[in-house]
């Protein structure tokens, strides 16, 4: 049996002779033994040499539902480039594709035959030195088998509706312009949200090597920075006001990179990670719809996200 981990699909490929020499045809297999639901049976290939029986699913909730798949989410120890991390998660998709022994009587001569299947998604990553660009860089993941390949963006904006794209002008933007956010992922399975862990500047595109200041970590940091969204949908949304780092005091401009952390939350899971803030001194809480994040988790997908701004000094 062949497997194939898709972004948003699973595809299976059995060969069909030995089914017909255990005295079975294409009509009597089925995933998971729904043999009355016709989007859980295959398609025989008759083309190719030899022939093959094909299925394919969906990885959304109702497509893993319609066949009765199986989704387990499972946490692992963080390490190497996520050792910061205590826990990061992986899931795990499976089945069966089962045959049906149509005999009659009380004893048969056909063997059994099933198929087990099993696919595991990492779902933590991280993109670092992206190429940096004022209109807009999107990153798309490596299209593995195994792996989810989504593209996520980072836009700005200048309104709180998120529609007006902000163009930053070559003299730098006026100190405390309000700077709109957006994190959004595309091409994504429905079954996962976007969930921003970190976001913060820096003086140079390479964050481990320069001074940083952090917007928020979970919660807010700076007392100008405003959290939409975060956690509830495939794009989070955040704003802050232009600044600029004292180390800029003899430049015109003051030119710094915006990073997120983000992480991709398995929806039904996602509530555990999405931070209670509270108000506190100088930090602004956020405030969530309780029947919006009622049912959201984890997920973890870790990736960096950056953007180049200048402000006049």
């Amino acid at each position: 049996m062949t497997v194939m981990c898709g972004t948003d699909q699973i595809f299976l490929k059995v060969l069909l002779c030995p089914m017909y020499y255990g005295g079975y045809n294409e009509s009597l297999m089925a995933l998971n033994s729904k043999f009355n639901t016709p989007g859980c049976s295959g398609v025989a290939d008759w083309t190719v040499n030899p022939p093959v029986l094909l299925f394919n699913f969906s990885i959304s909730q109702d497509g893993l539902a319609l066949c009765g798949n199986n989704l387990n989410i499972t946490n692992q120890v963080g390490s190497g480039v996520f050792a910061d991390y205590s826990q990061v998660q992986v899931v795990n998709i499976s089945g069966t594709i089962n045959a049906w022994d149509p005999s009659i009587s009380a004893i048969t001569y056909r063997q059994q035959l099933m198929y087990r299947f099993s696919c595991l998604y990492p779902l933590q990553y991280l993109i670092n030195n992206t190429e940096l660009s004022v209109s807009g860089v999107s990153l798309a993941f490596k299209d593995n088998n195994g792996t989810f390949i989504s593209t996520l963006s980072m836009s700005l904006f200048t309104s709180v509706n998120y529609t007006t794209k902000l163009q930053i002008p070559s003299t730098g933007l006026q100190l405390k312009t309000r700077i709109y956010v957006m994190v959004k992922a595309t091409n994504l399975t429905n079954k996962f949200n976007v969930l921003l862990d970190r976001c913060y500047a820096t003086t140079s595109p390479y964050p481990t090597n320069s001074t940083y200041y952090d917007l928020f970590v979970g919660c807010p940091r700076d007392p100008q920075t405003k959290i939409d969204w975060n956690g509830i949908a495939q794009e989070a949304h955040f704003s802050f006001e232009a600044f600029r780092f004292v180390e800029h005091k003899n430049l015109t401009i003051s030119t710094f990179y915006l990073h997120c952390a983000t992480r991709l939350c398995e929806n039904s899971t996602c509530s555990s990670l999405i931070p209670k803030c509270v108000k506190k001194r100088n930090v602004r809480s956020v405030d969530y719809n309780p029947e919006e994040v009622a049912m959201v988790t984890s997920c973890e997908h870790n990736m960096h996200l950056h953007r180049r701004l200048q402000c006049l000094s």
